[in-house]
Protein backbone atom coordinates (compact mmCIF):
# COMPACT_ATOMS: atom_id res chain seq x y z
CA UNK A 1 0.00 0.00 0.00
CA UNK A 2 1.66 3.10 -1.49
CA UNK A 3 0.95 6.38 1.99
CA UNK A 4 0.33 9.59 1.10
CA UNK A 5 1.09 11.79 3.92
CA UNK A 6 -0.36 14.68 2.30
CA UNK A 7 -3.63 12.60 2.83
CA UNK A 8 -3.13 11.26 6.27
CA UNK A 9 -3.04 15.67 6.86
CA UNK A 10 -6.12 16.02 5.23
CA UNK A 11 -8.08 13.46 6.87
CA UNK A 12 -7.04 14.72 10.14
CA UNK A 13 -7.34 18.00 10.08
CA UNK A 14 -11.33 17.46 9.57
CA UNK A 15 -13.45 17.49 12.39
CA UNK A 16 -13.67 20.84 13.25
CA UNK A 17 -10.50 22.52 13.67
CA UNK A 18 -9.83 25.68 11.59
CA UNK A 19 -7.00 24.59 9.15
CA UNK A 20 -6.47 29.03 8.80
CA UNK A 21 -5.45 29.30 12.49
CA UNK A 22 -2.97 25.61 12.45
CA UNK A 23 -0.16 26.09 10.04
CA UNK A 24 0.43 22.38 8.11
CA UNK A 25 3.79 21.15 9.52
CA UNK A 26 6.44 20.58 6.27
CA UNK A 27 6.39 17.66 4.76
CA UNK A 28 8.84 14.79 6.27
CA UNK A 29 11.81 14.06 3.88
CA UNK A 30 11.32 9.94 3.17
CA UNK A 31 13.08 7.71 5.15
CA UNK A 32 14.25 5.82 2.03
CA UNK A 33 15.15 9.51 0.69
CA UNK A 34 17.52 9.36 3.69
CA UNK A 35 19.00 6.12 3.37
CA UNK A 36 19.86 6.73 -0.67
CA UNK A 37 21.55 9.85 0.38
CA UNK A 38 23.47 8.22 3.53
CA UNK A 39 24.50 5.50 0.90
CA UNK A 40 25.40 7.77 -2.07
CA UNK A 41 27.52 9.70 0.50
CA UNK A 42 29.44 6.79 1.92
CA UNK A 43 30.22 5.21 -2.16
CA UNK A 44 31.40 8.61 -2.83
CA UNK A 45 33.58 8.44 0.43
CA UNK A 46 34.54 5.20 -0.12
CA UNK A 47 35.56 6.30 -3.60
CA UNK A 48 37.38 9.25 -2.88
CA UNK A 49 39.33 7.29 -0.09
CA UNK A 50 40.40 4.62 -3.04
CA UNK A 51 41.19 7.88 -4.87
CA UNK A 52 42.86 9.23 -2.44
CA UNK A 53 45.24 6.37 -1.84
CA UNK A 54 46.19 5.88 -5.72
CA UNK A 55 47.36 9.14 -5.99
CA UNK A 56 49.54 9.12 -2.66
CA UNK A 57 50.38 5.29 -3.91
CA UNK A 58 51.84 6.26 -7.28
CA UNK A 59 52.72 9.48 -7.11
CA UNK A 60 56.40 10.25 -7.96
CA UNK A 61 59.15 8.72 -5.53
CA UNK A 62 62.52 10.74 -5.40
CA UNK A 63 65.75 8.54 -4.87
CA UNK A 64 68.85 9.44 -3.94
CA UNK A 65 71.65 8.36 -5.81
CA UNK A 66 75.46 8.43 -4.40
CA UNK A 67 77.81 8.36 -6.96
CA UNK A 68 81.52 9.81 -7.33
CA UNK A 69 84.16 10.53 -7.99
CA UNK A 70 83.61 13.85 -10.18
CA UNK A 71 83.83 13.66 -13.74
CA UNK A 72 83.74 10.03 -13.39
CA UNK A 73 81.71 7.99 -15.98
CA UNK A 74 79.22 6.41 -13.27
CA UNK A 75 78.44 10.21 -12.62
CA UNK A 76 77.86 10.86 -16.16
CA UNK A 77 75.75 8.34 -16.76
CA UNK A 78 73.41 8.81 -13.24
CA UNK A 79 73.24 12.47 -14.47
CA UNK A 80 72.32 11.31 -18.14
CA UNK A 81 69.81 8.74 -16.33
CA UNK A 82 68.19 11.79 -14.00
CA UNK A 83 67.04 13.61 -17.23
CA UNK A 84 65.30 10.34 -18.79
CA UNK A 85 63.54 9.40 -15.84
CA UNK A 86 62.72 13.14 -15.41
CA UNK A 87 61.56 13.44 -18.86
CA UNK A 88 59.81 10.13 -19.27
CA UNK A 89 58.02 11.23 -16.18
CA UNK A 90 57.87 7.68 -14.76
CA UNK A 91 56.99 6.99 -10.84
CA UNK A 92 60.79 7.02 -10.00
CA UNK A 93 62.98 10.57 -9.83
CA UNK A 94 66.65 10.58 -8.75
CA UNK A 95 68.70 13.36 -7.12
CA UNK A 96 72.16 12.64 -7.58
CA UNK A 97 74.74 12.94 -3.96
CA UNK A 98 78.34 13.30 -5.75
CA UNK A 99 81.07 11.25 -3.32
CA UNK A 100 84.83 11.28 -3.26
CA UNK A 101 84.61 7.43 -4.87
CA UNK A 102 82.58 3.90 -4.25
CA UNK A 103 83.90 4.04 -0.40
CA UNK A 104 81.89 7.06 -0.16
CA UNK A 105 79.08 6.25 -1.62
CA UNK A 106 78.50 2.76 -0.07
CA UNK A 107 79.45 4.69 3.71
CA UNK A 108 76.04 7.18 2.19
CA UNK A 109 74.35 4.07 1.88
CA UNK A 110 75.30 2.40 4.77
CA UNK A 111 74.13 5.47 6.85
CA UNK A 112 70.99 5.84 5.28
CA UNK A 113 71.56 9.09 3.48
CA UNK A 114 71.04 7.68 0.23
CA UNK A 115 68.51 5.21 -1.58
CA UNK A 116 70.83 3.84 -3.67
CA UNK A 117 74.57 3.63 -4.54
CA UNK A 118 77.07 2.55 -7.27
CA UNK A 119 79.27 0.55 -5.91
CA UNK A 120 82.67 -1.70 -6.44
CA UNK A 121 81.48 -5.57 -6.53
CA UNK A 122 85.46 -5.55 -4.84
CA UNK A 123 84.97 -3.33 -1.92
CA UNK A 124 82.96 -4.24 1.25
CA UNK A 125 79.57 -4.27 1.01
CA UNK A 126 77.07 -2.38 3.12
CA UNK A 127 75.06 -5.06 5.06
CA UNK A 128 71.89 -3.12 4.38
CA UNK A 129 72.95 -3.40 0.51
CA UNK A 130 71.29 -4.93 -2.03
CA UNK A 131 71.99 -5.53 -5.85
CA UNK A 132 69.75 -3.69 -8.22
CA UNK A 133 71.38 -4.32 -11.49
CA UNK A 134 74.91 -4.69 -12.77
CA UNK A 135 75.94 -1.11 -14.42
CA UNK A 136 79.51 -2.44 -16.04
CA UNK A 137 81.93 -4.45 -15.57
CA UNK A 138 85.84 -3.62 -15.06
CA UNK A 139 88.46 -5.47 -16.20
CA UNK A 140 92.49 -5.62 -14.65
CA UNK A 141 94.90 -4.50 -17.40
CA UNK A 142 98.71 -5.37 -16.60
CA UNK A 143 101.30 -4.15 -18.77
CA UNK A 144 104.74 -3.88 -18.54
CA UNK A 145 107.34 -1.01 -20.60
CA UNK A 146 111.04 -0.87 -21.49
CA UNK A 147 113.05 1.07 -19.79
CA UNK A 148 115.56 3.61 -21.48
CA UNK A 149 118.86 4.94 -20.36
CA UNK A 150 119.28 4.54 -16.73
CA UNK A 151 116.38 2.82 -16.23
CA UNK A 152 116.75 0.04 -18.92
CA UNK A 153 116.33 -3.15 -17.28
CA UNK A 154 115.33 -6.71 -18.08
CA UNK A 155 111.97 -6.83 -19.37
CA UNK A 156 108.72 -7.47 -17.21
CA UNK A 157 106.75 -10.69 -19.09
CA UNK A 158 105.69 -12.35 -16.35
CA UNK A 159 103.66 -11.79 -12.85
CA UNK A 160 105.89 -13.81 -11.08
CA UNK A 161 108.64 -11.16 -11.88
CA UNK A 162 107.51 -8.13 -10.25
CA UNK A 163 109.34 -8.36 -6.67
CA UNK A 164 111.58 -5.79 -5.99
CA UNK A 165 110.28 -3.61 -9.13
CA UNK A 166 107.57 -0.57 -8.87
CA UNK A 167 104.28 -0.97 -9.84
CA UNK A 168 102.40 2.43 -11.04
CA UNK A 169 98.41 2.34 -10.07
CA UNK A 170 96.21 4.58 -11.77
CA UNK A 171 93.43 5.83 -10.20
CA UNK A 172 94.11 7.27 -6.34
CA UNK A 173 91.56 4.70 -5.02
CA UNK A 174 93.04 2.64 -2.43
CA UNK A 175 91.04 -0.46 -4.10
CA UNK A 176 92.88 -0.94 -6.93
CA UNK A 177 95.93 -1.34 -4.88
CA UNK A 178 94.01 -4.13 -2.91
CA UNK A 179 93.50 -5.60 -6.14
CA UNK A 180 96.97 -5.61 -7.09
CA UNK A 181 97.92 -6.92 -3.74
CA UNK A 182 94.60 -10.00 -4.52
CA UNK A 183 97.26 -10.79 -7.89
CA UNK A 184 100.22 -10.87 -5.89
CA UNK A 185 99.29 -13.04 -3.72
CA UNK A 186 98.13 -15.52 -5.94
CA UNK A 187 101.50 -15.66 -7.36
CA UNK A 188 103.43 -15.43 -4.12
CA UNK A 189 105.20 -12.05 -4.22
CA UNK A 190 105.36 -10.77 -1.31
CA UNK A 191 103.69 -7.24 -2.00
CA UNK A 192 105.73 -5.36 0.52
CA UNK A 193 108.76 -6.53 -1.78
CA UNK A 194 106.94 -4.45 -4.65
CA UNK A 195 106.89 -0.47 -4.33
CA UNK A 196 103.05 0.55 -5.06
CA UNK A 197 103.01 4.57 -6.83
CA UNK A 198 99.63 6.32 -7.18
CA UNK A 199 98.61 8.68 -9.95
CA UNK A 200 95.49 9.94 -10.60
CA UNK A 201 93.98 9.26 -13.82
CA UNK A 202 94.13 12.85 -15.66
CA UNK A 203 97.89 12.06 -14.87
CA UNK A 204 98.46 8.62 -16.30
CA UNK A 205 99.87 9.50 -19.59
CA UNK A 206 102.68 12.10 -18.10
CA UNK A 207 103.53 9.70 -15.20
CA UNK A 208 104.39 6.80 -17.94
CA UNK A 209 106.32 9.13 -19.99
CA UNK A 210 108.45 9.85 -16.88
CA UNK A 211 108.78 6.21 -16.36
CA UNK A 212 107.81 6.35 -12.83
CA UNK A 213 107.40 2.56 -12.74
CA UNK A 214 108.26 -0.59 -14.20
CA UNK A 215 104.56 -2.17 -14.83
CA UNK A 216 101.39 -0.45 -14.66
CA UNK A 217 97.99 -1.38 -13.57
CA UNK A 218 94.80 -0.04 -14.31
CA UNK A 219 91.03 -1.18 -13.77
CA UNK A 220 87.98 -0.28 -15.61
CA UNK A 221 85.53 -0.95 -18.90
CA UNK A 222 87.33 -3.28 -21.51
CA UNK A 223 86.92 0.12 -23.69
CA UNK A 224 87.72 2.36 -20.90
CA UNK A 225 89.59 5.49 -22.67
CA UNK A 226 91.49 6.28 -19.47
CA UNK A 227 93.20 2.65 -20.02
CA UNK A 228 93.69 2.79 -23.58
CA UNK A 229 95.29 6.79 -23.32
CA UNK A 230 97.49 5.11 -20.70
CA UNK A 231 99.20 2.26 -22.92
CA UNK A 232 99.09 4.20 -26.02
CA UNK A 233 101.55 6.58 -23.78
CA UNK A 234 103.45 3.09 -23.13
CA UNK A 235 104.60 3.16 -26.39
CA UNK A 236 107.39 5.42 -27.29
CA UNK A 237 110.12 5.15 -29.56
CA UNK A 238 108.67 2.17 -31.34
CA UNK A 239 108.49 -0.15 -28.34
CA UNK A 240 105.20 -1.89 -27.44
CA UNK A 241 103.46 -2.48 -24.21
CA UNK A 242 103.70 -5.95 -22.90
CA UNK A 243 100.63 -7.21 -21.95
CA UNK A 244 100.93 -9.32 -18.08
CA UNK A 245 98.77 -12.53 -18.34
CA UNK A 246 96.37 -13.12 -15.44
CA UNK A 247 96.24 -17.20 -15.71
CA UNK A 248 95.53 -17.95 -12.22
CA UNK A 249 92.12 -15.73 -12.84
CA UNK A 250 89.90 -18.72 -12.39
CA UNK A 251 91.41 -19.81 -9.54
CA UNK A 252 91.49 -16.42 -8.00
CA UNK A 253 87.78 -15.91 -9.10
CA UNK A 254 86.95 -19.22 -6.81
CA UNK A 255 88.80 -18.18 -3.84
CA UNK A 256 87.46 -14.26 -4.24
CA UNK A 257 83.90 -14.21 -5.73
CA UNK A 258 83.59 -11.12 -6.43
CA UNK A 259 85.70 -11.47 -9.31
CA UNK A 260 85.64 -13.15 -12.48
CA UNK A 261 87.72 -14.53 -14.70
CA UNK A 262 87.95 -12.75 -17.92
CA UNK A 263 89.40 -11.91 -21.28
CA UNK A 264 90.54 -8.99 -22.92
CA UNK A 265 90.60 -9.41 -26.60
CA UNK A 266 93.41 -9.16 -29.24
CA UNK A 267 93.65 -5.62 -30.38
CA UNK A 268 91.14 -3.86 -27.74
CA UNK A 269 93.69 -0.70 -26.95
CA UNK A 270 94.57 -0.30 -30.93
CA UNK A 271 97.98 0.05 -32.14
CA UNK A 272 100.00 -1.69 -35.00
CA UNK A 273 100.24 -4.24 -34.18
CA UNK A 274 97.62 -4.79 -32.47
CA UNK A 275 97.79 -4.21 -28.26
CA UNK A 276 97.53 -6.57 -27.52
CA UNK A 277 98.22 -8.81 -30.25
CA UNK A 278 96.77 -11.94 -29.12
CA UNK A 279 93.74 -12.50 -26.25
CA UNK A 280 95.18 -11.86 -22.62
CA UNK A 281 93.74 -13.85 -19.64
CA UNK A 282 92.50 -11.44 -16.49
CA UNK A 283 90.16 -10.71 -13.74
CA UNK A 284 86.55 -8.42 -13.71
CA UNK A 285 84.82 -7.05 -11.10
CA UNK A 286 81.26 -5.52 -11.27
CA UNK A 287 80.05 -2.23 -10.02
CA UNK A 288 76.95 -2.73 -9.07
CA UNK A 289 73.95 -0.06 -8.58
CA UNK A 290 72.57 -1.32 -4.88
CA UNK A 291 69.31 0.03 -2.50
CA UNK A 292 68.84 0.17 0.99
CA UNK A 293 67.90 -2.93 1.90
CA UNK A 294 64.55 -1.80 3.58
CA UNK A 295 63.64 0.85 0.44
CA UNK A 296 60.20 -0.24 -0.84
CA UNK A 297 59.94 -3.20 -3.48
CA UNK A 298 57.26 -1.46 -4.97
CA UNK A 299 60.02 1.56 -5.87
CA UNK A 300 62.86 -0.40 -6.72
CA UNK A 301 60.54 -2.68 -8.99
CA UNK A 302 59.99 0.40 -10.65
CA UNK A 303 63.29 1.84 -10.91
CA UNK A 304 64.45 -1.47 -12.53
CA UNK A 305 61.74 -1.50 -14.85
CA UNK A 306 62.72 2.24 -16.01
CA UNK A 307 66.36 1.94 -16.01
CA UNK A 308 66.02 -0.78 -18.91
CA UNK A 309 63.32 0.89 -20.24
CA UNK A 310 66.01 3.93 -21.00
CA UNK A 311 69.28 1.84 -21.06
CA UNK A 312 69.06 2.50 -25.15
CA UNK A 313 68.39 6.07 -25.03
CA UNK A 314 72.29 6.31 -23.18
CA UNK A 315 74.00 4.35 -25.88
CA UNK A 316 74.77 7.45 -28.07
CA UNK A 317 76.73 9.18 -25.34
CA UNK A 318 77.91 5.82 -22.96
CA UNK A 319 78.33 2.91 -25.52
CA UNK A 320 79.05 0.54 -22.02
CA UNK A 321 75.57 1.24 -20.91
CA UNK A 322 74.38 -1.41 -23.35
CA UNK A 323 76.30 -3.96 -20.84
CA UNK A 324 73.89 -2.65 -18.13
CA UNK A 325 72.48 -6.08 -16.69
CA UNK A 326 70.30 -7.27 -14.31
CA UNK A 327 71.12 -8.73 -10.91
CA UNK A 328 72.55 -11.91 -10.15
CA UNK A 329 69.09 -14.00 -8.29
CA UNK A 330 70.86 -16.51 -7.16
CA UNK A 331 70.68 -17.00 -3.22
CA UNK A 332 74.19 -17.55 -3.15
CA UNK A 333 74.88 -14.16 -5.28
CA UNK A 334 78.03 -12.15 -3.77
CA UNK A 335 75.30 -9.77 -3.78
CA UNK A 336 71.96 -10.49 -2.61
CA UNK A 337 69.57 -9.12 -4.98
CA UNK A 338 66.43 -6.68 -3.45
CA UNK A 339 63.15 -8.33 -3.90
CA UNK A 340 61.88 -5.35 -6.29
CA UNK A 341 64.88 -6.01 -8.92
CA UNK A 342 63.96 -10.12 -8.73
CA UNK A 343 60.42 -9.17 -8.91
CA UNK A 344 61.25 -6.99 -12.12
CA UNK A 345 63.48 -10.24 -13.53
CA UNK A 346 61.30 -13.14 -12.83
CA UNK A 347 58.66 -11.09 -14.32
CA UNK A 348 56.73 -10.75 -10.99
CA UNK A 349 56.20 -7.86 -10.55
CA UNK A 350 52.69 -6.70 -8.52
CA UNK A 351 50.06 -4.16 -10.01
CA UNK A 352 48.21 -1.77 -7.66
CA UNK A 353 45.19 -4.06 -7.13
CA UNK A 354 47.09 -6.88 -6.70
CA UNK A 355 49.52 -5.54 -3.69
CA UNK A 356 46.41 -3.84 -2.09
CA UNK A 357 43.73 -5.76 -2.92
CA UNK A 358 43.60 -7.45 0.36
CA UNK A 359 43.89 -3.65 1.87
CA UNK A 360 40.66 -2.88 -0.09
CA UNK A 361 38.83 -5.95 0.71
CA UNK A 362 39.05 -5.78 4.41
CA UNK A 363 38.69 -2.01 4.33
CA UNK A 364 35.23 -2.73 2.45
CA UNK A 365 34.49 -5.47 5.08
CA UNK A 366 34.98 -3.28 8.33
CA UNK A 367 33.12 -0.20 6.68
CA UNK A 368 29.80 -2.37 6.03
CA UNK A 369 30.80 -4.16 9.65
CA UNK A 370 30.58 -0.51 11.02
CA UNK A 371 27.54 0.54 8.92
CA UNK A 372 25.69 -2.03 10.29
CA UNK A 373 27.05 -1.70 13.84
CA UNK A 374 25.52 1.89 13.07
CA UNK A 375 22.55 1.14 12.33
CA UNK A 376 21.71 -0.91 15.02
CA UNK A 377 23.20 1.53 17.63
CA UNK A 378 21.16 4.24 15.97
CA UNK A 379 17.71 2.16 16.52
CA UNK A 380 18.90 1.49 19.90
CA UNK A 381 18.86 4.83 20.80
CA UNK A 382 15.48 5.53 19.03
CA UNK A 383 13.59 2.46 20.81
CA UNK A 384 12.21 4.65 23.49
CA UNK A 385 10.91 6.91 20.61
CA UNK A 386 9.66 3.76 19.10
CA UNK A 387 7.69 2.41 21.98
CA UNK A 388 6.06 5.81 22.57
CA UNK A 389 4.56 5.77 19.58
CA UNK A 390 3.57 1.84 19.77
CA UNK A 391 1.49 3.67 22.96
CA UNK A 392 0.15 6.68 20.95
CA UNK A 393 -0.85 4.11 18.60
CA UNK A 394 -2.80 1.96 21.08
CA UNK A 395 -4.55 5.51 22.45
CA UNK A 396 -5.62 5.54 18.90
CA UNK A 397 -7.49 2.55 19.26
CA UNK A 398 -9.14 3.39 22.47
CA UNK A 399 -10.43 6.82 21.05
CA UNK A 400 -11.81 4.73 18.27
CA UNK A 401 -13.75 2.64 20.59
CA UNK A 402 -14.57 5.79 22.72
CA UNK A 403 -15.97 7.74 19.41
CA UNK A 404 -18.98 5.17 18.51
CA UNK A 405 -19.64 5.83 21.70
CA UNK A 406 -19.39 9.70 21.99
CA UNK A 407 -22.53 11.46 22.96
CA UNK A 408 -21.39 15.45 22.06
CA UNK A 409 -20.14 16.68 19.55
CA UNK A 410 -17.82 18.35 21.65
CA UNK A 411 -16.29 15.01 22.51
CA UNK A 412 -15.48 14.10 19.19
CA UNK A 413 -13.49 17.42 18.72
CA UNK A 414 -11.51 16.52 21.88
CA UNK A 415 -10.50 13.41 20.23
CA UNK A 416 -9.61 14.61 16.84
CA UNK A 417 -7.63 17.38 18.53
CA UNK A 418 -5.75 14.66 20.31
CA UNK A 419 -5.54 12.25 16.91
CA UNK A 420 -3.93 15.74 15.02
CA UNK A 421 -1.03 15.71 18.00
CA UNK A 422 -0.65 11.48 17.50
CA UNK A 423 -0.32 12.18 13.69
CA UNK A 424 2.28 14.57 14.42
CA UNK A 425 4.28 12.71 16.61
CA UNK A 426 3.70 9.97 14.25
CA UNK A 427 5.05 11.49 11.12
CA UNK A 428 7.91 12.95 13.40
CA UNK A 429 9.08 9.53 14.19
CA UNK A 430 9.28 8.20 11.07
CA UNK A 431 10.92 11.43 9.45
CA UNK A 432 13.64 10.18 11.97
CA UNK A 433 14.25 6.69 11.40
CA UNK A 434 12.39 5.57 14.33
CA UNK A 435 9.61 4.19 12.73
CA UNK A 436 9.50 2.16 9.32
CA UNK A 437 6.53 2.84 6.44
CA UNK A 438 5.09 -0.48 7.82
CA UNK A 439 4.40 0.69 10.98
CA UNK A 440 3.50 3.99 9.16
CA UNK A 441 1.17 2.09 7.38
CA UNK A 442 -0.74 -0.17 10.14
CA UNK A 443 -1.44 3.71 11.51
CA UNK A 444 -3.12 4.97 8.64
CA UNK A 445 -5.24 1.70 8.88
CA UNK A 446 -6.46 3.28 12.20
CA UNK A 447 -6.35 6.60 11.58
CA UNK A 448 -9.02 5.64 8.64
CA UNK A 449 -11.11 3.71 11.22
CA UNK A 450 -10.93 6.53 13.71
CA UNK A 451 -11.88 9.01 10.89
CA UNK A 452 -14.70 6.13 9.98
CA UNK A 453 -16.05 6.64 13.70
CA UNK A 454 -15.88 10.16 14.05
CA UNK A 455 -17.93 10.29 10.85
CA UNK A 456 -20.50 7.93 11.38
CA UNK A 457 -21.12 9.42 15.52
CA UNK A 458 -21.60 12.85 14.33
CA UNK A 459 -24.39 11.70 12.00
CA UNK A 460 -25.98 9.42 14.57
CA UNK A 461 -25.48 12.87 17.14
CA UNK A 462 -26.84 15.24 14.12
CA UNK A 463 -29.96 12.86 13.84
CA UNK A 464 -30.84 13.53 17.51
CA UNK A 465 -33.80 16.32 18.87
CA UNK A 466 -31.67 18.64 21.26
CA UNK A 467 -33.54 17.41 24.34
CA UNK A 468 -32.37 13.94 24.03
CA UNK A 469 -28.72 14.90 23.23
CA UNK A 470 -28.86 17.57 26.38
CA UNK A 471 -30.36 14.69 28.51
CA UNK A 472 -27.43 12.45 27.43
CA UNK A 473 -24.63 14.59 28.00
CA UNK A 474 -26.33 15.67 32.03
CA UNK A 475 -26.98 11.78 32.63
CA UNK A 476 -23.07 11.29 31.83
CA UNK A 477 -22.28 13.70 33.56
CA UNK A 478 -23.84 12.49 36.86
CA UNK A 479 -22.33 9.34 36.72
CA UNK A 480 -19.07 10.48 36.47
CA UNK A 481 -19.97 12.47 39.46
Amino acid sequence: MKLSLKRLFGRSMTGGLDLAETPAPPSPRSAARKTALVSLALVLAIIGALAGGYYFAMRPVVLKIAVGPANSDDVKVVQTLTQAFAQSKGYVRLRPIQTDGAIASANELAQGKADLAIIRGDLEVPKNAQAVATLRKNVVVLWSVSGKGKKKGAKITKIAQLAGHRVGVVGRTPANVNLLKVILQQYGVDPAKVEVVQFPASEAAEAIKAQKADVYLAAGPVNSKITSDAIAASARDGSAPTFLAIDSADAIAQNHPVYESSEIPAGTYGGSPDRPDDEVKTISFSHHIVARKGLSETTVAAFTRQLFAVRQQLLADFPQAAKIETPDTDKDAAIPVHPGAAAFVDGEEKTFLDKYSDYIWWSLMALSAMGSIGAWFAGYLKKDERNSNNHQRERLLDMLAAARKSETADELDQMQAEADDILRDTLRCYDDGAIEEGALTAFNIVLDQFHAAIADRKVVLSSLPPNLQRAGAQFRAAGNA
